[in-house]
């Protein structure tokens, strides 16, 4: 079963930027569908991006240009890079291994002056 923990997350001015990391254990990552999600306060859950098991990826609208999601195979690692962060952005994120519907426990992000 894997396990799945997110790290990386804080607070940011707007315009700054973080990257956060999903470290996988008990089965490899590699070529699996992976996922980016955040809630925002009083808010639903809402996906970011999923990168398929063949690297193709689909950001939401409200992060395209802004997100990157990549792994690396080697670390077992999928990451998030957020750049020109905004205070919508505030939220817990989530990985989730999409084939096995695993979710970590979540990173906390705030993005204030």
């Amino acid at each position: 079963q894997v396990q799945l923990v997110e790290s990386g997350g804080g607070l940011v001015q707007p315009g700054g930027s973080l990257r956060l990391s999903c470290a996988a254990s008990g089965a490899s990552v590699t070529s699996k569908a992976m996922a980016w999600y955040r809630q925002a306060p009083g808010k639903e859950r809402e996906l970011v991006v999923h990168i398929t098991s063949a690297g193709g990826t689909d950001y939401a609208h409200a992060v395209k240009g802004r997100f990157t999601i990549s792994r690396d195979n080697a670390k077992n690692t999928v990451y998030l890079q957020m750049n020109s962060l905004k205070p919508e952005d505030t939220g817990v994120y989530y990985c989730r291994d999409l084939r096995n519907n695993v979710w970590g426990q979540g990173t906390q992000v705030t993005c204030s002056s």
